[in-house]
């Protein structure tokens, strides 16, 4: 399903060249639930950005379900996005003022779905936050956020969600229900590909590849 090949990411800074990525070759399966972690600087957010076509290989190649997606336009990317990968961030970027079932509600607004509001309520339903659908993120806990953010990752059924260091604002319990939520998730079929720099969080993932300067050092299986 994801096959990276050789990719290399360059950023070019006061006239010095950063590779970011430099030649990573791998492959993640439909239905795999796969981690990658690295220090700092590693390349493992460029990494996510290049597979969640939110940024593009300077060389080597990006296949998504078969097909090449560096060579796509923007407009062909955004939806690709919009209808095969779901997002779920750290800080759950909810709009403030929205109801949990509104916010849920955005990516079918943006790819002009019909019955938005039906098919919110399911995902909430999913996630076990139907009973919270109308109220705003300040009125839910953080975990419960997360919970909705996931929802609204799933509302469109993508084939692939891609999570970004989803429990790094969450306390140790509420970050075990998140990765138990996610697992439950990848038994219903869905790839997930997340990022994270805890061993812990990693341990629930099936694989869990290793960056360090921008190259795959190791890879391990569950």
């Amino acid at each position: 399903m994801i096959y990276l090949d050789n990719a290399v990411k360059v950023y070019t800074l006061g006239g010095v060249e950063l590779f970011a990525l430099n030649g990573v070759t791998c492959r993640i399966d439909a239905g795999e639930m796969v981690s990658i972690m690295g220090p700092s600087g590693s390349g493992k957010s460029t990494m996510m950005n290049i597979i969640g076509c939110l940024d593009r290989p300077t060389s080597g190649k990006y296949e998504l379900d078969g097909m090449d997606v560096s060579l796509l336009k923007d407009d062909e990317l955004a939806e690709i996005r919009n209808k095969k990968l779901g997002f779920v961030f750290q800080s759950f970027n909810l709009l403030p003022r929205a109801s949990a079932a509104a916010n849920v509600e955005l990516p079918l607004v943006y790819c002009g779905a019909s019955n938005k509001r039906q098919r919110a309520l399911e995902s909430l339903e999913l996630v076990g936050m139907a009973q919270r659908a109308h109220h705003r993120p300040s009125e839910i806990s953080g975990g419960e956020q997360q919970r909705v953010a996931i929802a609204r990752a799933l509302v469109t059924n993508p084939s692939v969600i891609l999570a970004d260091e989803p429990t790094g604002n969450l306390d140790t319990h509420t970050s075990q229900g998140i990765m138990t939520l996610l697992q439950e998730l990848n038994q219903k079929g869905i790839t997930i590909v997340l990022v994270t720099h805890e061993e812990d969080i990693a341990k629930y993932t099936k694989r869990t590849i290793y960056l360090r300067d921008g190259e795959i050092v190791n890879e391990v299986m569950r």
